[in-house]
């Protein structure tokens, strides 16, 4: 019988990003419905597989990002399907990298739940690419999101710290003024699948700073100190502003942990 950390596994090798979406949407489903019931501990690849293209450049070489045109679209919206295809292996990588801390099974189920979102936002994305005549693959990219996962793969609080409540929440600081100037550039397309995503990366902070603070919790530390400790040392360069604090605040996401780690201070 499949164990969730082998259909973790499953997803993180493979490298077809379609596939990927579909293996995703079957194993949650599995989970979901009791048809996979153990998680097991099969150990996750350092790296998922990739197509071969988009090609992936250091993040300094990678072209400004334009919001006008189609072109400009085209680019944007590459940039944020190639996020989400890392945030589904994230997802099911954060599932199966850490099974050794025997978690409840509410962690699981909200990584899993993660990994679904973050798929039906690709696909979203990659469907919104082909209206205009674009594909996923079609632009260079940057691997500066898995690079946050290689760096932070040694230890739970660290991951949770950097990925969905530093990186993911700079989502929510930076997207409403994203879909605001796509909107005065006559775009209605994308702004509406932005404003999903949006909300659904809301929850994903959420779940971010609610097993931080059970980690936090269960090593017998204050939460707010443990976070800074873990900025400092995995994040040294700090936080940048301005926030978005009603949609941090949606996330539950204490106001003093983060503004206080901001470099403009």
């Amino acid at each position: 019988m499949t164990t969730l950390s082998q259909a973790a596994c499953t997803v993180l090798l493979c490298p077809d990003p379609a596939e990927k979406c579909r293996l995703t949407r079957a194993f949650a489903k599995d989970w979901a419905e009791g048809r996979i019931t153990e998680l097991g501990d099969t150990t996750p690849p350092d790296r998922p597989a990739r197509p071969e293209r988009p090609v992936l450049l250091p993040f300094k070489e990678m072209p400004r990002r334009s919001y006008g045109g189609e072109r400009g679209r085209v680019s944007l919206i590459h940039a944020l399907a190639h996020i989400e295809l890392n945030a589904i292996d994230l997802g099911w990588d954060i599932v199966a990298r850490f099974t050794a801390l025997a978690l409840p099974r509410a962690f699981h189920d909200d990584w899993v739940r993660v990994a679904l979102d973050e798929a039906r936002h690709f696909e979203m994305l990659q469907d919104l690419m082909g209206r205009l005549g674009a594909a996923y693959g079609d632009l260079p990219a940057h691997d500066g999101l898995w690079q946050a996962a290689e760096k932070t793969a040694d230890d739970l609080m660290a991951r949770l710290a950097v990925v969905p409540m530093t990186l993911e929440a700079r989502g929510l600081d930076t997207t409403p003024a994203t879909m605001d100037k796509l909107s005065r550039n006559g775009d209605t397309m994308t702004p509406p699948a932005l404003d999903i995503i949006f909300n659904d990366e809301i929850n994903h902070v959420a779940a971010g700073v609610r097993w931080f603070t059970f980690l936090a919790d269960r090593r017998g530390m204050d939460a707010k100190a443990a976070f800074h400790a873990v900025m400092a040392q995995r994040y040294p360069a700090g936080l940048k502003g301005p926030f978005n604090h009603e949609a941090r605040a949606r996330a539950a996401y204490p106001r003093d942990w983060y503004e206080e780690l901001d470099r403009n201070r």
